[in-house]
């Protein structure tokens, strides 16, 4: 059992080191006659090697017959031996060894070592300087230790240094010798080893060990070690969260602090180090060489230091990982690593500083003691600078730090207990390293927060050389070492898979509305008026005055639920050309901490006597979690995970897997997969058949097997691609690649008409040469808007986020000579000489686009004229040979701008703005008679409006307010199946108290929108891998998701993160409704029905009913309504009430309730069927719906039904909303191009549509 938790349990191995005795004999006598001035070095040896598992069960059958209990110390793992050879002691006749004696015999004995531990160089690294024998007693010294193995995977240690007397007068070789004057004192070191890195604590818990060693006698050493040794082996390590463990250790209390997550280590150990040895413009040098794979060495007089600095810089560029050599104490026999070609980070004594510096170049050499970073090289440090930005943050934050724990205290009186003091000092410094590290972070998240903008998730392609030329020009020596870095490459690879880790957290926790509207409605990159005039004070309230007009804001008037708006806690906001500056207020809530303190140790560590240590350990975690309220999930989940390791080191398996179970209900960020699996492999026939009786562990085991299973089958491709140019010829499929890994567009359908563009008139593949020339012609485009320079003149009659997207030649107009300019709004003339602002047209008053001719001498120029509703005259341009390539754009703006306005959809707006800047690359990579045709494949809005009038009907478009888009990052539109609205919340008990609007996709994923200004706030919510039937919001304080995969996810609304799961039903989830607030009700397809106790997440009741389907469950009057082909009254007992039947035998598909009525409809007829409650055996009224082929979901909203559905016309999703008093259609609204699958209802103040998949908007409408 101990080898299962062989990661959880602090598995420490001993080890004792010292000189070699022989050795030692040769000084004595010549110390003594004063002969030796300066004492020499002596060589290490290894006097024990302790490793568990210390107690087993078999060793009390094999070894203690007749015996009260079983031996302390039993070991039996496979081993290497590690020979030590004694040599005789001098002095001795014929230099043979004495055997049998006290150990300074000439015996060869092997000392029992485990497997997977090398000795060679460990006694090197316990006396990095070498041990020497001593003329006076010592101060005790520690160092830190860590160790890489061939996989990365790295090992910790503590050692510990302490001076013992080696002689103690009397004769010795026949000298007398004087106990006072000529007493000698030789190095013992105590090396503890671990798999995780507590440094605090394992050097507390040799300094117990020490107080124990120091007043006894030698011949007590070994036993004395391999009982500290024991005791250290039955320390469980504290699972990821804000539950630590402390333990005793007389005299001192010890401290086992707890990862944040799953994904960080352990901290146990002060983080401000660094910023005491270093200022911050140097720890930025020093974290620029770890970014960069430079080869970095670290000196210092103190041994400890190097390896609490080293490990400090892999926390500060925590979530990337060094990815080279990690070496932080080098012995002086091991300087040869420093010749090593790669990369790495290592340390060693400040004396080498010089032999280092002379003997290899381009090092990056850190002086720890002196604080100085240097080079090697005659040229000095060549650092690149961190980007401006970032830099700037972080050296903002680190002149606020408080790193001074004297200041703080210096009010409070003195403890007389050491251990209060310690554990005051222990809190202070978990404040002080969170606020470093959050500081870091950010560092990190600064540097790399528009990685993403540059990645194709579809095709795992990084476009490295358009993120280095978006980067600013001082920025760019930075990026150019980076990028091409092993550390950077993982941290792609992680960007890629999505992972939710700190990095993600915070990028996505700290961006404004700005810039989340911003990447919602611009697709083509351009520097936007407010980057290019650097108006850093410009409020984000200028982002679009129209746009923000249009969007109905769902955080008014909701009062006390939800607040005054936040923007995340920002102090203050700077943007640098579309990066942020701002320092993010980091004031994040720390979770308290709470402690589980160990029983005491047992006496004599006997298998039964530590069984007991383990039952007294379960009890009192078993009242511990009987202390802890459900609401506190996460804290229960620890001492659920904790209890589980305890029953399975105990041989309790049956109990570990219960408590693993119980993980699903708390936390299964904490779930420990792998370990879950082992120990249901482990289980023995009659465990197996004791686990088939147990429903929960039963299913648990099912899940594992099956989790296993597809992890095992499933290999993700963790390649990053860099993108590289065709270099053959492509049919469609490789051309809709090869354009999505550039980046250019996403969206398949413009890609495929980009596609007949380039191949019009020729075989239908494009040519690698021909997509050369595009791709250049699109990048020399956009770099061009780059250097596009606006007067402050011109800017100010431009909007914040408007961007130049095309300039022409200088050329000729009605209103003077100069250059027409494109933004995504207007046209506008750039006059030549002063430069001024001339306004053309914006795109929605144009009224007219025509080519003309004006004439010139004898010649007549092509023009052209646009006419305008806002002006009698018209504008007339002379623009040569570029006119048939505006007038296709301009009227592609044009379409685009009224389909926008009439739909209230702005991504139309964008799309229209993409098709203009493919015509331009089309034109201008084809330089032939046919490039102008070729461009008309691309005018898409243009030709809708000439093909179809797309004339909104009015009632559509005074009710609709405005369209999102929940697909647009994906390549192609995803069904909307299920929608959900939640209430703002007060901001006490979120950081962001704004209403929520939750959209399930047919792909699988929940996207999340902020409903008070529809920014995107989640786009991959990603709960399992099957397709969602529906959403419940419960409490405030969580969404409820029910899958097709039979398990009911549960979402924090707080972390917007799922980690917790329901997996009692069988097949899938099709229904979830909310009786009062303690209450929920699931049902399953099966006909499974449940009752859950919100507050526990435990199942009250269950009953099933005997259906093919069952689709969905609602509470109304006491009992609840089952649909699946018919309408089923059920008391929540499960006893069948009434059940009802439409008299067409029709598949009811929704069903509401009014007041007494009830509302059916059904898929496949275009009508409504209203009965009493208390008379159903037929409708009372049937409401007609015009143009209607069948009903897919019904919502009550005031005194309305609205109804969403599909109609046989070419317009598919219809919605009408009905009165209920006169039960009559009050309107046909007609927004969506496919079928309605999804209403909800936001206050009764708006209703929320969604469309299948050939349309997969969500459409927001008025409330009357």
């Amino acid at each position: 059992q101990a080898e299962l938790a062989s990661r959880e349990i602090a598995r420490a191995r001993e080890l004792a080191f010292g000189g070699r005795r022989d050795g030692v004999s040769l000084f004595i006598p010549l110390h003594a006659q004063g002969k030796i001035k300066e004492l020499p070095l002596l060589e290490t040896e290894v006097l024990q090697v302790h490793a568990p598992p210390f107690v087993t069960k078999e060793s009390v059958s094999s070894e203690t017959k007749g015996q009260d209990h079983a031996p302390a110390f039993t070991r039996i793992q496979r081993r290497r031996s590690f020979i030590k050879k004694k040599r005789g002691r001098p002095g001795t006749a014929n230099g043979e060894a004495a055997k049998g004696s006290d150990g300074w015999g000439g015996t060869t004995e092997d000392i029992s070592v485990p497997k997977d531990l090398d000795l060679i160089a460990l006694p090197q690294l316990c006396f990095p300087g070498g041990l020497q024998i001593a003329s006076e007693q010592r101060e005790d010294s520690y160092h830190y230790l860590v160790f890489t193995d061939v996989f990365g995977n790295r090992t910790h240690a503590v050692v510990v240094q302490y001076y013992r007397p080696i002689q103690d007068g009397g004769h010795q070789n026949g000298y007398r010798l004087s106990s006072k004057s000529s007493r000698l004192y030789t190095a013992y070191g105590i090396c503890v080893i671990s798999k995780y890195p507590y440094y605090n604590a394992l050097r507390d818990c040799l300094s117990c060990l020490l107080s124990q060693l120091k007043p006894s006698w030698m011949g007590d050493f070994e036993e004395r070690v391999k009982e500290f040794s024991a005791k250290l082996a039955l320390v469980p390590i504290p699972p990821p969260g804000q539950l630590h463990v402390v333990f005793s250790l007389r005299p001192l209390q010890i401290g086992l602090p707890s990862r944040e997550d799953k994904d960080r280590p352990a901290v146990d150990l002060d983080l401000h180090l660094p910023f005491l040895c270093f200022r911050p413009r140097q720890l930025l040098q020093i974290i620029t060489s770890l970014l960069t794979e430079q080869r970095v060495v670290l000196f210092s007089c103190d041994w400890a230091r190097l390896t609490l600095l080293a490990e400090s810089l892999m926390l500060f560029i925590h979530p990337l990982v060094w990815q080279h050599p990690f070496v932080p104490v080098l012995s002086s026999q091991m300087l040869d690593f420093l010749m090593a070609p790669t990369a790495y980070l290592m340390g060693c004594h400040l004396h080498h500083y010089e032999e280092v510096a002379a003997e290899t170049d381009d090092l990056i050499l850190v002086n720890i003691d002196d604080g100085i970073v240097s080079s090697s090289s005659s040229d000095g440090v060549d650092l690149p600078d961190v980007p401006l930005a970032a830099r700037e943050c972080f050296l903002t934050r680190a002149e606020g730090l408080q790193m001074h724990y004297d200041l703080d205290v210096c009010h409070l009186g003195s403890s007389t207990d050491v251990n209060d003091q310690r554990a005051q000092r222990r809190q202070w410094q978990r404040k002080l390293n969170t606020h470093i590290q959050n500081i870091t972070l950010e560092l990190i998240v600064n540097i790399f927060r528009e990685v993403h903008h540059h990645l194709n998730y579809e095709h795992r392609v990084f476009n490295s050389e358009e993120f280095f030329r978006s980067r600013e020009p001082a920025d760019q020596p930075f990026f150019k070492k980076v990028l091409d870095t092993h550390i950077f490459h993982s941290f792609l690879r992680d960007r890629l898979n999505r992972k939710m880790d700190a990095f993600t957290r915070m990028e996505l926790s700290t961006r404004t509305e700005t810039y989340r509207l911003k990447s919602m409605t611009e697709s083509p990159r351009r520097p936007t008026m407010q980057e290019m005039a650097r108006k850093y004070t410009i409020p984000e309230s200028r982002l679009s005055k129209r746009l923000g007009a249009s969007l109905p804001n769902l955080g008014e008037g909701v009062g006390a639920l939800v607040g005054p708006l936040m923007q995340n806690s920002l102090k203050k906001i700077q943007v640098d050309s579309g990066r942020w500056t701002a320092v993010v207020c980091l004031k994040s809530p720390q979770k308290p901490v709470r402690c589980f303190k160990l029983p005491e140790f047992p006496p004599p560590l006997a298998y039964h006597y530590v069984q007991n240590y383990y039952q007294e350990m379960i009890t009192l975690l078993d009242k511990a979690i009987s202390g802890v309220a459900f609401e506190d999930s996460s804290l229960l989940a620890c001492y659920h995970y904790l209890r589980g390791f305890v029953n399975t080191v105990a041989g309790k398996r049956l109990d570990a897997l219960e408590d693993f179970q119980n993980l699903y209900k708390t936390d299964t960020d904490i779930f420990p997969g792998e370990l879950v699996n082992a120990l249901v492999d482990s289980l023995q026939d009659g465990e197996r058949a004791q686990a088939n009786r147990r429903t929960e562990i039963k299913r648990l085991i099912s899940r594992v097997k099956k989790d296993h299973e597809r992890e095992r089958t499933c290999h993700d491709d963790e390649a990053v691609k860099r993108f590289q140019l065709p270099k053959k010829h492509m049919q469609l499929e490789d051309f809709v690649r090869h354009v999505q890994e550039s980046g250019i567009v996403k969206d398949q359908g413009t890609i495929h008409r980009l596609f007949e563009a380039l191949t019009v008139g020729q075989q239908k593949q494009v040519d690698p040469d021909l997509f050369r020339v595009f791709y250049t012609f699109w990048k020399e485009t956009e770099a061009e808007a780059q250097e596009v320079a606006l007067p402050a003149s011109v800017l100010e009659h431009l909007e914040a986020n408007e961007c130049v997207f095309k300039l022409s030649s200088s050329v000729k107009t009605s209103h003077g000579v100069g250059k027409i300019a494109m933004t995504q709004r207007r046209l506008f003339l750039l006059t030549v000489g002063r430069p001024g602002y001339v306004e053309i047209t914006k795109f929605r008053d144009i009224e007219e686009v025509k080519i003309s001719s004006a004439p010139f001498l004898l010649l007549r120029i092509p023009s052209l004229k646009i006419k305008t509703t806002l002006r009698k005259e018209t504008f007339e341009v002379n623009l040569k040979s570029e006119v048939d390539l505006w007038h296709l754009m301009v009227k592609e703006m044009w379409a685009g701008r009224k389909m926008a306005d009439d739909h209230k959809d702005p991504q139309y707006m964008q799309q229209a703005l993409t098709n203009a800047l493919l015509m331009d690359a089309v034109v201008g990579c084809l330089q032939s008679q046919k490039a102008i045709f070729a461009a008309t494949k691309l005018a898409h809005f243009d030709r809708m409006k000439l093909e179809v009038p797309m004339m909104v009907p009015k009632t559509t478009s005074e009710t609709l307010k405005h369209k999102i888009n929940p697909s647009l990052d994906r390549t192609s539109p995803q069904a909307v199946d299920v929608l959900l609205y939640t209430p703002g919340k007060p901001l006490r008990l979120t950081g962001d108290g704004n209403p929520k609007l939750w959209c399930a996709l047919s792909d699988g994923k929940v996207v999340v929108f902020d409903a008070a200004s529809w920014s995107m706030q989640q786009s991959q919510l990603q709960v399992g891998s099957s397709r969602v039937n529906c959403l419940l919001g419960v409490d405030r304080q969580q969404v409820w998701i029910g899958s097709q995969d039979s398990v009911i996810y549960i979402i924090s609304t707080r972390s917007m993160s799922c980690n917790k799961q329901l997996t009692d039903h069988r097949s899938e989830v099709t229904g979830l409704a909310l009786g009062d607030p303690k209450v929920a009700y699931s049902c399953s397809a099966e006909g499974t029905v449940m009752t859950w106790d919100v507050s526990t997440l435990q199942v009250r009741k269950q009953f099933r009913l005997s259906c093919d389907r069952l689709q969905s469950v609602q509470l109304c009057s006491g009992t609840l309504w089952c649909c699946k082909d018919c309408i089923m009254e059920v008391w929540k007992n499960g006893t069948l009430t009434r059940k009802i039947s439409l008299p067409e035998q029709s598949a009811v598909m929704c069903y509401v309730f009014q007041k007494e009525q009830l509302w059916t409809a059904c898929i496949d007829i275009g009508e409504l069927c209203v009965w009493h409650l208390a008379e159903l055996t037929k409708p009372f009224q049937r409401i007609q719906l015009p143009d209607c082929a069948g009903v897919t979901c019904l919502i009550k909203v005031k005194n309305q039904i609205w109804v969403g559905g599909r109609s046989s016309g070419k317009s598919r999703g219809k919605i009408y909303v009905v009165d209920t008093q006169r039960h009559t259609v009050e309107k046909e609204l007609v927004a969506h191009t496919d079928c309605v699958q999804a209403l909800c209802s936001a206050e009764d103040r708006y209703v929320l549509s969604g469309a299948a998949r050939e349309d997969g908007k969500i459409a927001i409408w008025k409330v009357e």
